[in-house]
């Protein structure tokens, strides 16, 4: 090895330390002034107090690392799991635990008479229309809307539902049509 390669090596590992270091500086001072990214894969308490009743909600991917993108994931592919199918009208408690490797959200939706779960008609941008959303769960470690559920959190919303039948689904792009979806019927 000529001098000339050994110091280019040499440099070549010094820059290789100094940007690594660098990048880790960076992502600590980001994880401490952005508290959604400080608690990335970080369990966090949920509400400290509800009335009426609690729906506990487990969105799964399976294996993912990224985002689907719109029609690019089949059926199945991801989960909105809910631990009641049957609830009382009144104040209910939506508890979302993403025990994924992505992003989830849940949103509340009316089922119109005769619609399934999971038949809503998706956009082109790989979501469902949600502007009868009744609420929604998308913010890491706290109540209602967010950036989305990050991997590992729990978010939560709290609503008053008439009788009747609704969806919680994700409605992150491609999420929908992969799976996540669930039917709740208020009595």
């Amino acid at each position: 090895m000529t001098a000339v390669s050994g110091r280019v090596l040499l440099w070549s590992a010094v820059a290789t330390v100094l940007l690594t270091a660098g990048s880790l500086v960076t992502v600590g001072l980001l994880t401490a002034t952005d508290p959604s990214s400080a608690r990335l894969g970080q369990p966090c308490a949920g509400p400290t107090s509800t009335s009426g009743t609690v729906v506990n909600a487990t969105l799964v991917n399976r294996g993912m690392r990224r985002a689907p993108m719109a029609g690019g994931m089949g059926a199945g592919a991801m989960r909105l799991i809910s631990d009641r199918a049957t609830v009382q009208a009144g104040r209910v408690t939506f508890v979302a635990t993403n025990t994924g490797t992505v992003s989830h959200e849940l949103v509340i939706l009316p089922l119109p008479r005769g619609e399934l779960a999971g038949s809503r008609q998706i956009g082109d941008d790989g979501t469902v229309n949600e502007s009868a959303s009744v609420g929604e769960a998308s913010s890491s470690c706290a109540e209602g809307s967010g950036e989305g559920i990050l991997p590992g959190a729990i978010g939560w919303v709290t609503v008053t539902l008439r009788p009747g039948r609704y969806e919680i689904i994700c409605n992150l792009p491609g999420h929908y049509e992969a799976g996540m979806y669930a039917q709740i019927t208020v009595t």
